[in-house]
């Protein structure tokens, strides 16, 4: 097999191209025959000897592959010989074979292609664990992305605009912001020609930017960190424009703002269960079209350094991809993103079976996001059942389960019911209000959050009114409800509680 191999540090002139033995596999891992291996910023590192990871002389840059699984290890179950895969290899991909941690190996989604699959794990993975998980990006606020025009920078600029948030991208020319434009930016700067301080104030009315995505930092980074909201966070990806700077910390302290650190590498091993729900979702927003990476240029392996030259020379926009053969083509797909939307929006007529609305399958159930779902049938809260849930929950101090010491202490006099009882019925409830036809499984597993608002009384009745808030793709063929649900007490103006009520759906 052939691989560009650094054999020395050094510039991407270094590299050459040699012919090696095939690879075999190893307990627990895959050997894939690639198709294509995007180029990534830490490849431009990894040959100078400046990545926090060091592999020993000589090997093969490329940490992002896709293609087909050759030869599988003892011990690994979920790929096949035959299966397409992509796969997070850190080092080993610019070749046409590469040895890899099963661990580090997945299906690619029926409809993707390899290039797509070589060009989606890296940057939509960093990009989207920075925004969800270390800067909480909320509907509404203002993102800032420095270095948007990059692979991770567009990345978040199209993520970015699907959270919800108003994007201002910043690059580095006219052309680049013409790219991030087309992938939903709503203002740009170029930082080679304008005022980056002022263009931000112009563009926030003075108020700031909440989030900012800095992959470049260098000179970029204190002008961008001046202008952060109050309690903004500002988001440390990489150093793609040179210099790591050194960034007064006093401005932290008057900004009341968080420098926070995003290493998704890092991230993925410590905390793979989250790394893995953030690439089901991914790969569901994927499927609907939602997000698709630019493709900047596709290089032949004999060309393989071109591409990571021209990461380093900055003239990459999106992704550098190498491919392994000539049927390897540009991605095209098969739907534009409107087409897509314009279908799951249409209307679905509901059946109904008494006041149970009945979906046939999970399409209905998502066309039906953000109407009411109904108001479930009252539920009288008796004292054995305070008593029982009392016991399951070790809480069975005396204004709960003595009734005569509540009639002589308790300002209401009469016990009341566990704030968390009225919430556990929610199960009941919502198995009343609707039904999907479709399902082969259905777990009701928590809130995202809940306030307690009135007493519940011994007797007193309770009912559950909800709103279909969110549906959200679950893989491999499933959905995460989220549910705003109010548990009304009767005869009183204020509810027993409301909550906003996580579910799972699977066909």
């Amino acid at each position: 097999m052939k691989a560009l191999l650094c054999k020395e540090f050094g510039k991407p002139d270094t590299l050459v191209l040699e012919e090696l033995e095939p690879l075999k596999a190893e307990a627990g891992k895959v050997v894939i025959t690639i198709k294509a291996c995007s180029a990534n910023f830490p490849d431009t590192l990894i040959i100078q000897n400046l990545y926090q990871f060091k592999p020993a002389l000589p090997f093969s840059p490329g940490g992002e592959v896709s293609g087909i699984v050759k030869e599988v290890g003892e011990g690994v179950k979920h790929v096949k010989v035959g299966d397409k895969v992509f796969a997070m290899t850190g080092w080993g991909g610019m070749a046409e074979e590469v040895l890899v941690d099963a661990r580090r190996v997945f299906p690619m989604l029926p409809s993707m292609d390899f290039v797509t699959a070589a060009s989606v794990m890296y940057n939509y993975g960093t990009s989207f664990h920075a925004l969800k998980d270390r800067g909480e990006l909320k509907t509404g606020e203002i993102l800032l992305v420095l270095g948007a025009a990059g692979g991770v920078g567009l990345a978040a600029v199209e993520l970015g605009k699907m959270m919800g948030a108003k994007v201002i991208a910043a690059a580095s020319s006219d052309e680049k912001l013409a790219v991030c434009k087309e992938k939903g930016a709503d203002f740009t700067i170029n930082y080679t020609t304008e005022d980056l301080r002022e263009q931000i104030k112009t563009f926030t009315e003075g108020k700031g930017v909440d989030v900012i995505y800095d992959a470049v930092g260098d000179k970029y980074a204190e002008p961008a960190l001046r202008s952060i909201a109050w309690k903004g966070r500002y988001l440390v990806v990489g150093f793609a424009a040179g210099e790591i700077p050194k960034i007064p910390l006093n401005l932290a302290l008057l900004k009341g703002c968080s420098i926070v650190g995003v290493f998704w590498g890092q991230f993925a091993d410590k905390e793979s269960a989250k790394n893995f729900q953030n690439i089901q979702e991914l790969a569901g927003y994927f499927m609907k079209g939602r997000l698709r990476p630019h493709i900047h240029k596709l290089y032949a392996l004999e060309n393989a350094a071109d591409a990571i030259a021209d990461l380093m020379n900055r003239k990459v926009v999106g992704k550098a991809v190498v491919v392994m053969s000539d049927d390897v083509k540009m991605s095209s797909y098969e739907a534009p993103k409107e087409e897509i939307q314009t279908k799951e929006e249409r209307p679905v007529e509901i059946k109904k079976e008494g006041n149970t609305i009945l979906f046939k399958n999970i399409a209905e159930l998502k066309a039906f996001k953000g109407k009411e779902l109904g108001i479930s049938s009252w539920q009288t809260l008796s004292q054995e059942m305070i008593n029982d849930f009392a016991k399951a929950t070790f809480d069975d101090q005396w204004i709960h389960v003595n009734e005569e010491m509540a009639k002589q202490f308790s300002p209401f006099g009469k016990t009341i019911a566990h704030g968390f009882l009225s919430l556990s019925l929610s199960p009941k409830f919502m198995y009343e209000m609707f039904k999907v036809e479709s399902a082969k499984m259905g777990l009701n597993y928590g809130t995202n959050k809940v306030r307690f608002i009135s007493p519940v009384l011994s007797g007193s009745r309770v009912r559950m009114k909800a709103i279909l808030k969110e549906v959200e793709d679950m893989q491999p063929s499933g959905v995460k409800l989220i549910i705003d649900a109010i548990f009304e007490l009767e005869g009183s103006e204020k509810p027993a509680c409301a909550a906003e009520l996580l579910s799972v759906i699977y066909e």
